[in-house]
């Protein structure tokens, strides 16, 4: 473990490279999750550590935390969950009134720690840590503008970019707003950013609004403000939820409070809806109801357009659950637990056997087989990508004794990849993309198999269909994507824009 310490321009350079057996799960991944936090007199780093806690789900790879003690940062990151990154020896030696964190969820290939976050600078007004969730589509152009004026890479992330973009506009004499925001237009794609200073906190949303970020108050004290990814890691602290920050948006901290600037002159709510189906914890608020409840509408819905005679509706727990219970609810069929998840396995990068490779699901997912024996079954989850994990999770259905089983899924075909954050497969690699819905049925073994309308999942929402990002289903893109980027994971010649 790399110990905390003052930051330095000798960066981290440990990488793992064990990781041949780690599979890529049956899901799109989410990249990141982001907090931050300005509380004069709290013991901040132990509140950011809460805070990952509770967003751990938006990345299992590594975490990090830098805290602020006037112009002196302290950074401490490492691979791992946040519980196996952090202690209480090492969060009692991080003192301050401010502080930025973040759990990684890294893409494909070899896990590095220079990748890690927050990603710490040193520029002329001191040093600045950001957190990012999002992926930028203009990389390649932003990353040749920054060696043109001469800025020194030390990881491949579009995030440590953003970081020396501000950098470098400070350097050339603008204060920390006015680099910020000349650092923004710069950046084309998603990105909801917490990027600390030693004069204050940032909370920032690309014009879209593609990843979330919202923002809370602790004690209803006027300089105690919170920002994080979900309102699940304002509860977990006793924050109470004040509001998003609006796309296009950066919110700034200090000692004076909180003032808010809208840099973006064209801003459009594009927030991606797989925060909505899958991403977000079923207890965070959105729109003023927990995605539980939406999540239920979806099961009702899906019960509405694709109904069949059944014993019993189970989940692919535990994202599957409230879909399930609302498709239970509506179709009168009763619901059921027929797969327990072992709550316990994470990542491990120790290689089991064949026989093990073989077995496979068991690894997470057990079967109830005095539940599901001679039961018509229908399996409700909230998607299918590559339909690997499916094929799996029906075979253990069958052996444990399902005369038949139908499988719902509570969000439409994903057909498109992401390019706005999320680790999806390129487009040849989605099962809905290259086959039909009865030749999908056929290759995961089930009797049946429905998807939820678009249609469906868009009035669920109970808003404008317009105010999403829903390009993973239909290939309208709300961001212009550049032509080779285009060409690194779709198919087809054109696109949607």
């Amino acid at each position: 473990m790399i110990p905390h310490q003052p930051f330095s321009s000798d960066m981290y350079s440990t990488q793992y490279d064990n990781d041949e057996y780690l599979q890529q799960p049956d899901k799109p991944e989410e990249a990141c999750g982001v907090f931050g936090i300005h509380a004069p007199g709290e013991n901040v780093a132990k509140l950011t550590y809460f805070g990952l806690f509770a967003i751990q789900h938006r990345g299992q790879e590594s975490a990090g935390i830098a805290t602020f003690e006037g112009d002196q940062v302290r950074l401490h990151k490492d691979m791992g969950l946040v519980s196996q990154v952090f202690n209480e020896e090492i969060l009692t030696e991080m003192p301050g009134n401010m502080a930025v964190g973040h759990t990684r969820y890294s893409t494909t290939g070899s896990s590095h720690l220079a990748n890690a976050q927050p990603v710490v600078v040193e520029t002329r007004l001191g040093p600045l840590a950001l957190a990012h969730n999002g992926n930028l589509v203009n990389t390649p152009q932003l990353r040749e503008d920054l060696l043109r004026r001469n800025c020194n890479f030390v990881t491949t992330t579009d995030s440590e970019l953003i970081a020396l973009a501000i950098g470098e506009e400070v350097d050339r004499g603008k204060d920390w707003l006015e680099a910020a925001i000349s650092s923004f237009h710069r950046c084309t794609g998603a990105f909801s950013l917490v990027i600390g200073t030693p004069q204050g906190l940032m909370g920032v949303r690309d014009p879209h609004g593609i990843r979330p970020l919202v923002i809370g108050t602790l004690d209803d004290a006027p300089q105690r403000y919170v920002l994080a990814s979900e309102t699940c890691a304002l509860d977990i602290i006793g924050a109470k939820y004040l509001r998003d920050v609006e796309p296009g948006e950066l919110v700034w901290i200090n000692n004076a409070g909180m003032a808010s600037f809208h840099w973006s002159k064209k801003p459009e709510r594009k927030l991606c809806i797989f925060e909505m189906i899958y991403f977000a914890r079923p207890d965070s608020v959105v729109h003023d109801e927990t995605l539980y409840s939406y999540r239920l509408r979806l099961g009702h819905q899906l019960a509405k357009e694709s109904l069949v005679d059944a014993d019993i509706v189970i989940a692919v727990p535990d994202s599957g659950v409230p879909a399930a219970i609302g498709f239970s609810r509506a179709s009168g069929i009763p619901y059921g637990e027929g797969l327990i998840k072992n709550r316990y396995v994470g990542r491990t990068f120790i290689q089991p056997t064949q026989s093990m490779r073989e077995a496979g699901i068991r690894m997470k997912l057990n079967t109830l087989k005095d539940v599901l024996g001679g039961k018509r079954v229908i399996l409700v989850d909230d998607s299918i990508v590559r339909g690997t994990t499916s094929r799996k999770i029906i075979k253990a259905l069958r052996d444990a004794g399902a005369a038949e089983v139908h499988m719902r899924v509570s969000s439409p075909p994903v057909t498109h990849p992401c390019f706005y954050g999320l680790d999806t497969d390129s487009q040849s690699h989605l099962i809905a993309a290259t086959k039909s819905v009865s030749q999908i049925a056929k290759q995961i073994g089930v009797d049946s198999l429905a998807y939820l309308s678009w249609e469906g999942m868009m009035q669920a929402t109970g808003e404008n269909s317009n105010s999403f990002c829903s390009a993973c289903f239909t290939g309208n893109y709300p961001i212009a994507l550049p032509e080779v980027l285009k060409r690194s994971k779709l198919m087809l010649e054109e696109v949607k824009v």
